[in-house]
């Protein structure tokens, strides 16, 4: 019905709305407007998986995850996995497959994450940004999926993402 920008920040915009629903209400939402992000679970070729241990100021500490970031303007989501997956491993993907996509906070961010698995990696070169603290932790797939199951990785997207390649790959979810 309306919109009024609250405030525009260097990746994210903010905007209150008065929407009509689809009981017929008229409601005030705030939203955070985002451009979509891709993940990537990376494979090494011994069947490891590529973690990152990366610094999260919104969670006040580091968190374990996989490989992520933001759509650039009118870039593939493939293409932004491929191109987090090197900038923040060192790593290039000879192939990539869709796992799927995930709306991880629909309550308050139209923020869209595509997921995707790596596979055939070849060593390039890594390329953090000034914000990006992280270290580079190989693990074992199952041992990945351990530490989801038992709520040791609290990083939606990752869960998510090594949940759906667990499905692809070994038909369950692990042991």
């Amino acid at each position: 019905m309306s919109e009024r920008r609250i405030q525009r920040g260097a990746r994210f915009e903010l905007i209150t709305d008065r929407v009509t629903l689809p009981n017929g209400k008229s409601a005030l939402v705030d939203l955070l407007k985002h451009p979509g992000a891709a993940a990537v679970v990376p494979f090494l070729d011994d069947g490891r998986v590529l973690l990152i241990r990366q610094y999260r100021y919104a969670a006040g500490g580091y968190l374990l995850e996989v490989p992520a970031g933001k759509l650039d303007p009118g870039e593939a989501p493939e293409r932004c996995a491929t191109r987090e997956l090197e900038e923040e491993t060192g790593y290039r993907a000879g192939r990539v497959e869709k796992l799927g996509a995930i709306w991880p906070s629909p309550g308050f961010t139209d923020e869209k994450i595509h997921l995707f698995a790596a596979h055939d990696l070849c060593l390039a070169e890594q390329r953090l940004e000034d914000d990006e603290v992280l270290s580079l932790v190989p693990m074992a797939f199952e041992d990945a999926l351990r530490r989801v199951r038992a709520g040791e990785i609290e990083d939606a997207k990752t869960g998510m993402a090594l949940l759906l390649a667990a499905q692809r790959w070994t038909g369950g979810y692990g042991r």
